[in-house]
This record gives C-alpha cells, sequence and structure tokens, in this order.
C-alpha cells in the first residue's frame, strides 16, 4: 500500500512540475498573433485584388475590346 501511494506522490509531483513549466512557457503562438497575420493576408489580398481588376477594368479589357473589334471590322 505504501508503495502505491508514493508512486501516486510521485506521479503527481511530476504532473505538477511539467504543468508549470508548460505556464511558465513563454515561446508559442498566441490567439492575437494568429488573428493579425490573418488579417493582414486579407487586407493584402483585397489591395492585390483591387489593383488587378483596376488594371484588368482601364487599361488590359479595353486594348483587348478594340483588337477583337478590329479583327471583325470588314468593312475597314
Amino acid at each position: 500500500m505504501k508503495k502505491l501511494i508514493n508512486s501516486i506522490k510521485g506521479k503527481s509531483l511530476e504532473m505538477a512540475v511539467r504543468t508549470r513549466r508548460i505556464l511558465m512557457d513563454k515561446r508559442g503562438e498566441g490567439f492575437v498573433d494568429t488573428a493579425i497575420k490573418i488579417l493582414i493576408a486579407v487586407v493584402i489580398g483585397a489591395l492585390l485584388l483591387a489593383g488587378l481588376y483596376a488594371l484588368f477594368g482601364e487599361m488590359i479589357m479595353p486594348e483587348l475590346r478594340d483588337r477583337i473589334q478590329d479583327m471583325f471590322n470588314y468593312g475597314g
């Protein structure tokens, strides 16, 4: 019986030490860090998408439309 009690005490002490070590650990990544990374990625993606949309809307599509109309302009 004494052996069982000593074994339980040893395991509980080991678990307490492990728990304390985990709680005092300052490495790791928190929820705020992850949220900020996601927010930055969304903002950069939105800016990229807006830039591409403006580029296609103002430069590429009108030029492409004009070239297609010139290709099918049989009268001129």
